[in-house]
């Protein structure tokens, strides 16, 4: 089957929906089918304001998509996010009559209020007019589903998210040497993390910070005592991941969290706040706690039997994930 994804956000932008984008695609053509990303590198693109590592496409894209659609062909097309090009997709679909299914990676109305103080209902106005020609739309979690059907989002179906077990797994503690127990954030430096809330938090040992983005130089110079390593991947990501004595999640805005399941795949505890995301992934589990009060939940989580974590996050697998996705798309042709 010819499959067309549409995505403002691709390689080599390093966050979960690219992970979550590329690891499908991967898994999709490991199973035969033959698969094409249109990505903000096929246009002039911009960087985002206040967030430079993502690229926004600036010039008009709906014929080039349109064009595309035409030579590719594909039998289902899937639009991932909804930013210019996603905007684009959607109006090429709606001129060629073709039916196509979207996904809800990111709180985007959270987002813009943490960053501009806009009402979220704003854009969840907007959001709800971009996905309602959806022929599916695909959330990650059961939480997340229930908080868009009461926004009024409708055709909302299931798409879970895996683990790289095989990268993401227990390995010796030395390699970090800092006083133990050591706390550790992974994911993007952005005001919308919440990092703060687990920088203010008053734990032993040592802190550390795995990522970049637009606050880390902010909160380098805020944080002294933090140590903020930058942004790492592979082996040496896993080896930060597996060093770590508890893994703390302090977004209140994401919709799943990739990082948490590689945290329990390699053997650590997880932290955070009762959301979506981890509510679903650690609820009633003895590998990770949830509470409104982040230290409390962070040194609770120090308690907790690390031997059950990786246990915990076999459960998720990425090709469990693909045949999920292969089962919400809409043939066109």
């Amino acid at each position: 089957m010819k499959i067309l994804i549409i995505s403002d956000a691709w390689l080599p932008q390093i966050n979960g929906v690219v992970r979550t984008l590329s690891t499908t695609k991967q898994h999709l053509e490991n199973l035969g089918h033959q698969v094409e990303v249109i990505s903000p590198d096929l246009f002039r693109t911009i960087p985002c304001p206040s967030y430079p590592e993502i690229r926004l496409v600036i010039q008009p894209a709906r014929h080039k998509v349109i064009d595309f659609i035409h030579t590719f062909r594909p039998d289902c097309i899937h639009i991932a996010t909804e930013g210019p090009l996603g905007w684009a997709g959607r109006n090429a679909c709606q001129a060629l009559k073709l039916s196509f299914t979207t996904s809800f990676h990111t709180k985007f109305p959270e987002y813009v209020y943490a960053r501009l103080g806009i009402p979220p209902r704003w854009g969840y106005r907007f959001l709800r007019w971009f996905h309602h020609l959806s022929k599916s739309v695909m959330v990650a979690t059961p939480s997340m589903r229930g908080s868009l059907e009461k926004e009024g989002f409708q055709h909302l179906v299931p798409w879970s998210r895996g683990v790289d077990v095989e990268l993401f797994r227990p390995r010796p503690k030395d390699f970090l040497t800092d006083p133990r127990p050591i706390s550790m954030y992974v994911g993007r430096v952005a005001v919308e993390k919440n990092i703060e809330a687990f920088l203010k938090a008053e734990l032993p040992g040592t802190k550390y910070v795995v990522g970049g983005g637009p606050q880390l130089e902010y909160l380098r110079a805020h944080y002294p005592t933090v140590k903020f390593v930058g942004a790492k991947a592979g082996e040496e990501l896993a080896s930060y991941y597996a060093a770590a004595d508890v893994f703390v999640f302090p977004s209140r805005t994401d919709t799943f969290g990739l990082v948490v399941l590689e945290a329990l795949a390699s053997g650590v505890p997880v932290a955070a706040y009762p959301v979506s995301g981890p509510v679903d992934i650690l609820r009633d589990t003895p590998v990770g706690c949830l509470d409104e009060n982040l230290t409390q939940a962070t040194l609770n989580a120090l308690k907790l039997d690390a031997q059950q974590c990786r246990p915990h996050a076999l459960k998720y697998s990425w090709r469990a994930c693909t045949q999920q996705f292969l089962g919400n798309l809409h043939i066109n042709y």
